[in-house]
């Protein structure tokens, strides 16, 4: 299939020539992928800046049956957002659509475009002492439509669900341009199927959310973070159970990290010291949450580690002193994945199994891949209070980064044999994408997948949304 510069131009009428990238401009961004294991190509990127700029698009689309991928912050890890290989995919940018519609203070919501970075969302929330919990390290470039469409995870799941859990309403534009208004602040409607949640996590692949209504939340009245050095997973996992059993959702988030990415963090960010006095062999960063007091937070934190150490669950722990203190240790927490990176390449699996399982996830999971890769090194780390570990490997200090890569099917398949032995998912947090489709078809329940497929095709009958992703 060729796309010819007349069906091209009907494409930049719609937006304006200014508002179209081609062939002369530099695509780099809208090509590549963030861990470098696909490359695309597309003829034109557009960047419209209003639903009924969308709902064109793809009414034309539609029309000369021309494959569109949708494309936020293009932070994924999964390619959900990149075009193939081919050359015949549009890419459709929402980087224009970043209006943040209304604040609801009183109603605890905001409505906002697609394209608006999720940073920009904390922080309109903060102006009005309102907290959108959403959180994870790409928050700065990120942008929610993004976020919706791929079920965003992130360090808040704990206290206050995914992105899922956040969203009251959406707008979306059908694969057939027909616009679905569907931006409701209602807590409650139960007139019938929730449609909403057909898009949320689709990446792409059944339209296009250009708006949504978020959730918001009263600011917290205090807040304390600490880090405390445990001797195992299975202490961090009792630990948690004291944390949970003391605090309640006032635990908004508990964070598992490996002396491992202690030590990679020292060693590339000098900013960040050890946070205990002495080494220990796993960590966990805890934060409690009140909203009643900075002192109620504090008396919370501290009951929880007192038990914690007349179990002999804790060994050592540190409680930030100042703001600028609790930024820093969740810096330290933030930038794990940045500090493996100058240790080589990483073999990554972003999975999820039942809590109580996550010690023997780490345990049989390491071994399983150590008989591929001896001398790997384990990185698993974060989110033990709601079971999604980013179990990564870092390439051996005595083996070459293409050698190594070699064994990444091997590795993957041991991770994910034993992630759904544990009744786990392959996929927490980050999508499915061209990354991990087939892996899905192998291991999702036959019935489920015939219905996503259904449902697919009744919605994008011709298959032109982000065709060869996650179905």
């Amino acid at each position: 299939m060729t796309l010819s510069p007349e069906l091209l131009q009907r494409f930049v009428r719609i937006v304006g020539e200014k508002n179209a990238l081609g062939a002369n401009d530099d695509l780099t961004h809208y090509v590549n992928e963030t861990r470098g294991i696909f490359k695309g190509a597309t003829p034109l990127v557009l960047k419209p800046a209003s639903t009924a700029e969308v709902s064109s698009i793809l009414m034309v689309a539609n029309e000369t049956r021309t494959p569109i991928v949708p494309q936020g912050g293009h932070t994924g890890h999964v390619a959900g957002g990149l075009p193939d290989e081919s050359g015949t995919q549009i890419v459709l940018a929402t980087e224009r659509m970043n209006t943040i519609r209304e604040i609801d203070p009183a109603g605890n919501t905001m409505t906002v475009e697609a394209g608006v970075i999720l940073q920009t969302i904390q922080e309109k929330a903060a102006e009005h002492d309102r907290l959108f919990p959403l959180s994870l390290g790409a928050q700065g470039s990120c942008q929610i439509g993004g976020n919706i469409s791929t079920n965003a995870g992130g360090t808040g799941v704990l206290a206050y669900g995914n992105t899922r859990a956040l969203v009251l309403g959406v707008e979306a534009v059908l694969p057939n341009g027909a616009i679905w208004n569907g931006l409701r602040k209602l807590k409650k409607d139960n007139t019938g199927y929730d449609l909403k949640d057909l898009f949320i996590g689709a990446e792409g692949t059944l339209g296009i959310v250009t708006a949504a209504v978020l959730k918001l939340f009263p600011a917290p009245a205090g807040k304390e973070i600490a880090w405390a050095g445990l001797k195992s997973p299975a202490a961090a996992l009792k630990f948690l159970e004291i944390a949970q059993g003391k605090a309640g959702n006032s635990l908004t988030a508990f964070e598992l990290v490996p002396r491992r990415g202690i030590e990679f963090l020292t060693k590339h960010f000098p900013k960040y010291p050890d946070p205990l006095a002495s080494a220990h062999p796993w960590y966990v960063m805890a934060e409690i949450s009140s909203g009643r007091s900075a002192e109620d937070a504090r008396e919370l934190t501290e009951d929880i580690f007192s038990a914690a150490f007349e179990h002999d669950v804790v060994q050592d722990a540190v409680l930030a002193g100042s703001l600028a203190q609790q930024a820093a240790f969740w810096g330290m927490r933030e930038d794990l994945s940045l500090a493996q990176r100058p240790e080589g390449a990483s073999i990554a699996h972003d999975i999820s199994v039942p809590v109580h399982a996550i010690p023997e996830l780490i345990s049989r999971g390491e071994k399983a891949v150590l008989e591929v890769v001896p001398t790997a090194r384990m990185m698993a780390f974060g989110h033990l209070g709601d079971g999604n570990i980013h179990f990564n490997f870092s390439q051996p200090t005595d083996m070459e980064k293409e050698a190594y890569l070699a064994h990444r099917s091997a590795v993957n398949e041991a991770v994910y044999s034993l992630v759904l032995e544990l009744g786990g998912s392959i996929s927490a947090e980050h999508g499915i994408g061209r990354l991990k489709r087939d892996l899905m078809a192998r291991t999702k329940d036959p019935v489920e997948l015939t219905l996503m497929r259904q449902i697919k095709q009744t919605l994008d009958p011709h298959g032109i949304m982000n065709p060869g992703k996650v179905v």
